[in-house]
């Protein structure tokens, strides 16, 4: 297939050679493991009663995902006592496999200077630059996430980071 200007479309020429892929989903276990891999995630928040979504840095918690953002953010603005979502991901394009975690839960604003100090030691600043920040605490209510893995030429499944099962194993071994 062909692009209006007579180019291939990105991706296209893969379906000639595609292998089975596989989808899991994932257990708690496995997406909170995962979810403590990432380096940056996506949050979605409401911004003038429509939906936005915002890459982010974050650090964990015990049961918080912990956002920093701008004190005056839209982002902060939105996440008051709000029910946000927050995901993480990694893939392989040319494989079309990877993983992803979302966790959802009602947030609240963490603006009090002693509090900020304190979650500023967890070492993680805000995505966008800001002159004064706060962190947006998301609370896990709930953890979900699945794996799209291929296939070897065996037809032995292959996540995304080359391990042989069709899942991550929670101990981080392979399988």
């Amino acid at each position: 297939m062909a692009s209006t200007d007579g180019s291939a479309v990105p991706g296209r020429e893969l379906l000639a050679t595609e292998r089975e892929r596989l989808l899991d989903l994932l257990d708690e276990a496995d997406c909170r493991r995962l979810l403590a891999t990432a380096i940056m995630g996506r949050i979605a928040f409401t911004e003038g009663a429509m939906p936005a979504i915002q890459p982010v840095s974050f650090a964990l918690r015990g049961e918080d995902v912990l956002i920093p953002t701008g004190l005056g953010s839209k982002m902060a603005a939105g996440s008051r006592g709000a029910v946000l979502a927050f995901e993480v991901d990694d893939y392989d394009l040319v494989e079309r496999t990877g993983w992803n975690v979302t966790v959802i839960g009602p947030s609240r604003l963490i603006s009090d200077p002693d509090q900020v100090r304190t979650l500023d030691a967890l070492g993680v600043r805000p995505w966008a630059p800001a002159f004064t920040h706060c962190y947006i605490a998301l609370r896990m209510a709930v953890v979900r996430g699945r794996c799209i893995s291929s296939t070897d030429v065996r037809g032995e499944p292959v996540d995304a980071a080359g391990d042989r099962s069709a899942t991550p194993d929670p101990a981080g071994t392979p399988a």
